[in-house]
């Protein structure tokens, strides 16, 4: 079993280098699953074997990039170390998040990234109070979370100018002060 899930693995790691490729030559939005398989030698067939699109294939990728620097957060690192270690991934990563973050369809980076730093909260949260944010608490985190990929989209789009702890401290002085108050009363600023 461990064998087939490496090769897997390998698999979706071989496509993601070739849409990588391919980003340098062209927007996300005008390759096709043809150029990422004839970039890696690969078939269709396996493509679709392992990813529903193009952009399901970036969003897994930008999810292995950034698993790390979020995870750090449930083992005692703080948001702005964790966020300052997302950054350095997206730095480290620069051709592939320029990219990346230039699509607008329904399923792109953005929409993605939104949606996995929400819930990552609203999940870490939840762990940590036993119970749901109020409405207002919650507003501010969707809109918190919205602001935080406009803006990372922003830095990555204008050359990323700040450093990496630069955009994360940034960030998180951004925070609405009652949402910042509940991070800080559950250790997490």
């Amino acid at each position: 079993m461990d064998e087939i899930f490496g090769r897997q693995e390998a698999t979706k790691y071989k496509l993601a280098d070739s849409v990588k490729q391919c980003m340098k030559a062209a927007s996300v939005d005008r390759i096709t699953v043809k150029d990422i398989v004839e970039g890696c030698g690969l078939t269709r067939q396996t493509f679709y074997r392992n990813f529903k699109d193009k952009y399901d294939l970036i969003n897994w990728y930008f999810d292995k990039l950034v698993q790390q620097s979020l995870g750090q957060i449930e083992t005692g690192s703080r948001v702005r170390e964790s966020l300052a270690r997302k950054f350095a991934f997206i730095l480290e990563e620069r051709a592939f998040f320029s990219g990346a973050f230039r699509s607008d369809d329904h399923n792109s980076l953005k929409e993605h990234d939104f949606e996995l730093i929400l819930g990552f909260y609203n999940r870490l949260l939840a762990q940590r109070t036993s119970k749901p944010l109020d409405e207002e608490l919650q507003f501010q985190l969707e809109m918190y979370c919205r602001g935080s990929v406009y803006m990372t989209v922003k830095w990555v789009l204008g050359g990323m100018k700040d450093t990496p702890r630069q955009m994360s401290d940034k960030l998180v002085d951004a925070m609405p002060p009652r949402l910042a108050g509940v991070f800080k009363e559950l250790g997490l600023l």
